[in-house]
């Protein structure tokens, strides 16, 4: 089970210290929001070392479908209902600065970089839309509805978000990071103070950013309480069609779509994880029905950090940590998500003032149904009886036989069957 990414892109190489080592900015995690922080220290000129626990984009950020995009589902009247227009506005700003960092990075960069359009569609609830076109209007964002779309189903309606984009973030991280200062098959299991504790070196900090997908550190910040894991399935299908853009279903029992090269690569599936979920047979059923003469050449599936308000975590990590920093709860927005993540991230370490380090605090308000959804869920895994229990905070293990693996419905750690640690939080193995 691989993705389409890891068979067409080759990652640089990186050593692993053999002693111990001091720095200014120490990043820890070495995914597309680690790498992109790393590669603006660079820019500014700062004394950093990112330090990855296994090989570079070996996590999350391989099996992403790497859309480029501030259309993140309908996200702007819920920020419209809950909130007020200022936030809304300022998140598609954030969002959209970001999509432009890209858009200038990639001009330089052979990366499969493409624009297309993105739509959300509905297959039943046309309200939802128009509720989201008159969101975007009153910020000032003029979005497009749709009758009919590229797809072999009807709709009931669908925003166009025009000249989006969709790239190969391996080859783009591969080019970006082949010049930074990092090190490999470097795992930190806990941190005394400024200082980040692997198996054999120690790595003191003036500041440390965590960007290893879930927040490995549990007594700052309440990410157990703030965060919950997601997980999806795709496959790539040749002989399929081409739908001329990225689409996904409102619904988040739905579909989503767009074509790499000759390749179409169907998503869906989603379940919390350590739940049961269909995985890939909704899709394989899908495909076979719509696509009889489609051949599938590859499948993989992704982990999202999803938050308490559907907003990223970004900045100090919490309120009493002044020189740690962190970044998750992307919301299956990972790509502008980590790019926003590592402009305000670079910002801050180096004292400048970013205008959307307020917007993204990991200390707002956690006062959100979510919350006790959260509480819950740990609270039954706890009391659960199992003899596989995670080493994060001991909840009960659940075995997914599709993907042969211990999966936590907590916090999403994932083991596999002989115990060794796929997902964070949990920093160590399980033993069997």
């Amino acid at each position: 089970m691989s993705s389409i990414w890891e068979e067409t892109a080759r990652l640089p190489k990186f050593p692993s210290p053999d002693k111990d080592l001091k720095t200014d900015v120490l990043v820890i995690g070495g995914g597309i929001s680690g790498i992109l922080t790393a590669y603006f220290l660079e820019q500014k000129g700062v004394d950093y070392i990112l330090v990855e626990k296994g090989r570079i984009c070996s996590g999350v950020t391989k099996n992403t479908t790497a859309k480029i995009t501030y259309q993140h589902n309908l996200i702007y009247n819920k920020l419209l209902k809950n909130n007020d227009a200022d936030l809304a506005s300022e998140y598609l700003n954030a969002n959209k600065k970001a999509f432009n960092m890209y858009k200038k990075l990639c001009a330089n960069i052979d990366c499969d970089y493409e624009i297309k359009n993105n739509y959300v569609y509905t297959l039943d609830a046309p309200d939802k839309i128009e509720k989201e076109i008159s969101a975007l209007n009153k910020i000032g964002y003029k979005a497009e509805f749709k009758n009919t779309l590229k797809l072999p189903f009807d709709i009931a309606g669908a925003i166009c978000f025009p000249e989006q984009a969709q790239f190969h973030p391996l080859k783009f991280l591969s080019e970006i990071s082949k010049n930074l200062n990092i090190y490999e098959n470097t795992f930190i299991k806990e941190m005394i103070g400024n200082t980040a504790v692997a198996d054999n070196i120690k790595i003191k900090a003036d500041k440390v950013i965590v960007t290893t997908h879930f927040p490995f550190i549990n007594k700052h910040g309440a990410y157990y309480l703030k965060l919950y894991q997601d997980r999806s399935h795709v496959i790539a299908l040749e002989n399929a069609q081409d739908v001329d853009g990225m689409y996904i279903d409102e619904n988040t029992n739905g579909l989503s779509f767009r074509n790499y090269k000759d390749l179409l690569l169907i998503g869906g599936g989603a379940h919390r994880t350590g739940k049961d979920g269909c995985n890939w047979e909704k899709l394989r059923k899908f495909a076979n029905l719509k696509y009889p003469n489609a051949k599938e050449v590859c499948h993989w599936a992704t982990q999202d950090c999803m938050s308490l308000d559907s907003m990223p975590y970004i900045g100090h990590y919490s309120k009493r940590t002044l020189d740690l920093y962190t970044a998750s709860g992307f919301n299956k927005w990972g790509m502008t998500g980590s790019m926003l993540a590592a402009d305000i991230l670079c910002d801050m370490v180096c004292g400048e003032k970013n205008e959307y380090s307020d917007v993204f605090s990991p200390s707002r308000s956690i006062l959100h149904p979510q919350l006790l959804i959260n509480g819950f869920e740990a609270a039954v895994n706890l009391m659960t009886f199992s003899k596989k229990r995670c080493p994060h905070l001991g909840c009960a293990l659940k075995w997914n036989s599709d993907e042969h693996t211990w999966d936590c419905p907590c916090h999403g750690s994932r083991f596999e069957e002989n115990g060794k640690l796929i997902n964070n939080p949990a920093n160590g193995d399980l033993k069997i």
